[in-house]
Order: C-alpha cells, then sequence, then structure tokens
C-alpha cells in the first residue's frame, strides 16, 4: 500500500525514533527543520506527532515541549512499532516476549476456540491451511496464509477481546512465522503441528488444542533460537513476505 505524505512523515520520524536517532527525553528538531527536510507542511509535521504521541513514542506537555519517550511506553502492538523495530534490528528479547506472549495467549485461545467454532470458522482456518500446504508442496506464500491460520482460530475463541487481539497481533505473528520459515525445512516440519491443532478444535477437544498448540509454540521458539544463534539476517517486515520455492 502506498502511504501519503502523512504516513511517510510518521513513518521517516517513528524509525528514527525507533532506531535511536533521537535520545529518550529529547526533543525532535523543531517544525522549521523538519519541514525543510521532509519537503512538508506545519501541519503535516504536527498531525505526524499527534500520531506518534497515540502510539506512545513521544509526549508533550507545558515547558517541557516534545520529548521522546522510552520503549517501554511504546505501543507493542502498534503495526507500524513492530515494523518499525523490525528495520532498526529484532533484538532476541524483542523476539523472546513475543514468544511468552504467545504462551500466554494462543493456549487458552484455543481452548475457547474447540469449545466454540463454528462450522464457517473452521472453513476458514481449513482454507488457510490448504494454503499452507500448497505453499510447501508448490512453492508460494506460507507465512501469509500461516498468519491467516493463526488469526483464524483466534477469531474462532467467539471472544470479542480475543478476536481484537488477534488484529494487533497481527505483525507480531508474522515477526515470528518470517524467522521460523527461514530455518531450512521449517514449513514442512511444522505443517503437521498445524493440523494437529486444527483438527483438535475440529473434534471439539479443548485440551488436545491446548496441548498442540503449545507444541507448535515450541517448536516455533526453537526455530527462531536456530535461526539467532546462526546470526542470519532477520526479515524485514515492510517487504513482501518471501516466497517458498516448489519442493
Amino acid at each position: 500500500m502506498i502511504k501519503n505524505v502523512h504516513g511517510n512523515t510518521v513513518d521517516h520520524l517513528g524509525e528514527a525514533i525507533v532506531a535511536g536517532r533521537y535520545a529518550v527525553g529529547a526533543s525532535i528538531p523543531p517544525e522549521p527543520v523538519l519541514c525543510q527536510e521532509l519537503g512538508v507542511s506545519r501541519t503535516v509535521v504536527r498531525e505526524a506527532v499527534k500520531s506518534l504521541i497515540a502510539k506512545g513514542l513521544m509526549t508533550t506537555g507545558p515547558k517541557v515541549g516534545t520529548r521522546v519517550l522510552s520503549e517501554d511506553h511504546w505501543n507493542w502492538f502498534d503495526p507500524d512499532v513492530i515494523i518499525w523495530q523490525s528495520k532498526a534490528g529484532l533484538t532476541p528479547e524483542f523476539l523472546r516476549d513475543l514468544q511468552d506472549l504467545r504462551r500466554v495467549v494462543e493456549p487458552a485461545a484455543m481452548r475457547l476456540a474447540a469449545e466454540r467454532a463454528t462450522a464457517q470458522d473452521i472453513a476458514e482456518v481449513e482454507a488457510a491451511y490448504a494454503g499452507m500446504k500448497h505453499a510447501v508442496e508448490e512453492g508460494g506464500d506460507y507465512v501469509t496464509h500461516d498468519l491467516r491460520f493463526h488469526q483464524g482460530l483466534l477469531r474462532a475463541s467467539r471472544n470479542r477481546m480475543l478476536v481484537q487481539m488477534s488484529k494487533a497481533l497481527g505483525a507480531l505473528l508474522r515477526t515470528s512465522f518470517e524467522i521460523s520459515t527461514r530455518r531450512k525445512d521449517g514449513p514442512a516440519h511444522s505443517l503437521p503441528l498445524h493440523r494437529a491443532v486444527l483438527d483438535a478444535v475440529i473434534a471439539h477437544q479443548p485440551d488436545e488444542a491446548e496441548r498442540a498448540i503449545r507444541v507448535l509454540i515450541d517448536g516455533a521458539k526453537e526455530d527462531i533460537e536456530e535461526v539467532l544463534a546462526s546470526r542470519r539476517r532477520l526479515p524485514i517486515l515492510s517487504s513482501p513476505a518471501r516466497q517458498l520455492k516448489a519442493a
């Protein structure tokens, strides 16, 4: 998607903050400087700053002006923040926090999905699984179908909070999936683990669904640790998902 002037300005400033080019507690350059540097109006700069304040990257107030906040304040469920972090460099700490979050949220969600999933829910997840299988066997976009698989199961929990979280978790989950697919035969190995989760949901077996998703998440953790240990380049999430080659 092509961003407008506002979106590009938010990206420019957000990436600079996340990459540490503006120190925590410091002010960003004054409006006239940013206007000249970016070729935009003062209105665009002001609106971009409002967006960054809403994302927790900056704060403003009387006498102190506009200041950069530490990462503890950032909204880590905001897709833009995740993308900026991936450009700055995904740290081991960030990736391990993500795995911890998955272990907290997804097992509970799978229990609910096994109890509540409708025929339509299951059909959507089946379609996502079929896309994953096709990508492994014939080549194609595995990551996008993997993301749809997990988000579909979160929606199948029929819990409005988890459904909303599935949207927020999108960029976070894609981070995990992009890295997992970097491991040789990672997608092919994880495919039957995904099938086990889906089969347990279809059979309305909450205990088995929870166990199966834990096995899947633990496998993803091993994949991520292996990629981190190899020091291979980590993905940039603003780029298209990596395509698998035909088997």
